[in-house]
């Protein structure tokens, strides 16, 4: 899942990508309104977390407006310091799924953020699924019938995006801007070898193979 940080204080941007890194989130951060609303509308993002005090041309509530009309409904966790009843309700209508006051404690946007990752505009499973293959996306659990299979974060998430989007082939492009950071130095070539760890891993000590590759298309998973 990749997630979009828009937020002008570094001390906490940073505190929030290192913390959703530990999650096995791809996070891509901005410091600047009118960048972060750039980014927020031209770069597919699974969750995006916005400061309403953001410097620039577009605060954090001009970002979610911007995106709603565009018609962009990736949920959003606005972040603010303000916490009055009509703050809340001005940072919800305008677009935003859910509110956070400062200071906020770690857990609790953690656990906001798994929350709206379980509840996107199309209503994802918790587990998911490919013949005898399962993914559970809160206890970060694999198997392949009772076999249960350790897989690093970057592996989970290729397979957690295949398994999301099962019988469709996901090109390379596809696969990097979801399973990476924006700015992450990955090559076509880093995909395959990633495709490779995770084939040795779910496919190769079991009969039925399910990773298969679509020659000039890229990647799917069989449901």
């Amino acid at each position: 899942m990749r997630i979009l940080i828009i937020e002008d204080e570094h001390k906490i941007a940073t505190a929030l990508k290192k913390a959703l890194q530990q999650e096995n989130y791809a996070v891509d951060v901005s410091y600047d309104g009118d960048d972060g609303y750039a980014m927020a509308t031209t770069e597919p993002y699974d969750l995006a977390i916005v400061d309403w005090m953001i410097p620039g041309e577009y605060d954090g509530v001009a970002i979610v407006k911007a995106m709603r009309k565009e018609k962009i409904h990736t949920p959003v966790l606005l972040l603010s310091a303000k916490g009055t009843i009509s703050d809340r309700t001005t940072g919800l209508d305008s677009g935003a799924d859910d509110y956070l006051v400062k200071p906020f404690a770690l857990e609790e946007l953690l656990a906001r953020v798994r929350a709206l990752l379980r509840r996107p505009t199309e209503v994802q499973q918790t587990v998911l699924t490919a013949g005898d293959l399962s993914l559970n996306t809160v206890t970060c659990e694999v198997k392949r019938g009772d076999v249960s299979i350790n897989l690093t974060g970057k592996e989970f998430a290729l397979l957690e995006y295949l398994l999301r989007n099962p019988g469709r082939p996901l090109t390379k492009d596809m696969i990097i801007a979801h399973v990476w950071d924006y700015n992450a130095d990955v090559l076509p070539n880093t995909v395959e070898v990633y495709m490779k760890y995770l084939r040795k891993k779910v496919d190769d000590p079991f009969k039925t193979q399910l990773i298969k590759t679509n020659r000039g298309f890229g990647y799917r998973i069989d449901a």
